[in-house]
């Protein structure tokens, strides 16, 4: 069976009621779509994992349940098992290896598109297609800022997958700009 993206945001709208945690899996939609466009891969399916990923966060919050649930779900729906996997190995807790660009991508983007949010809201004009590099460099060595979010997790997915950190902020940055609009970072 294939799925497209109209079926994941209905079952992320049916799950999520949370109006950030929806802009959060919008931006990192955009951030895949970015990757598997720089790597030649399926848009849509990077894009699907991306809005996915945390679906089942909001009713299931803890490492004993969250992404495990949702993952059950997706197989009994018949999502593939690659996506699924990609999934599942985006909280490093779970021990899942990500072991496909897929994955990986979607490990390196996860909290860096958190970051960037934040990084984006303290800016007096709020819009993140303005936010300097430079800014979100200096901001990751403020350990009282944007305290929940682990930045050993984005300097590792960045290695992971490739890139120099630097360019690997501009490259998300860019592709939440995409999204700012719907993701209330349009200034």
């Amino acid at each position: 069976m294939r799925y497209d993206r109209q079926d994941a945001w209905e079952l992320l709208c049916a799950w999520v009621s949370s109006e950030n945690l929806r802009k959060h899996c919008l931006a990192v939609e955009a951030a895949m779509r970015a990757h598997a466009r720089r790597l030649g891969e399926d848009e849509e399916a990077y894009a699907i994992v991306g809005l996915l990923h945390d679906f089942d966060y909001e009713k299931h919050p803890t490492q004993e349940e969250h992404v495990w649930v949702g993952a059950r779900v997706l197989r009994e729906q018949g999502w593939p098992e690659p996506w699924v996997r990609a999934i599942e190995g985006h909280a490093s807790y779970t021990g899942v290896p990500r072991d496909t660009p897929m994955a990986r991508c979607l490990f390196a983007v996860d909290e860096l598109t958190g970051f960037l949010v934040a990084c984006t809201l303290v800016r007096p004009d709020r819009r993140i297609a303005a936010l300097p590099v430079e800014s979100v460099l200096k901001r990751m060595k403020e350990k009282a800022f944007a305290r929940s979010v682990n930045r050993e997790e984005i300097l590792r997915g960045a290695e992971e997958i490739g890139m120099p950190l630097a360019e690997h902020v501009a490259f998300v940055r860019d592709a939440m700009a995409s999204v700012a609009a719907e993701s209330g970072l349009a200034g």
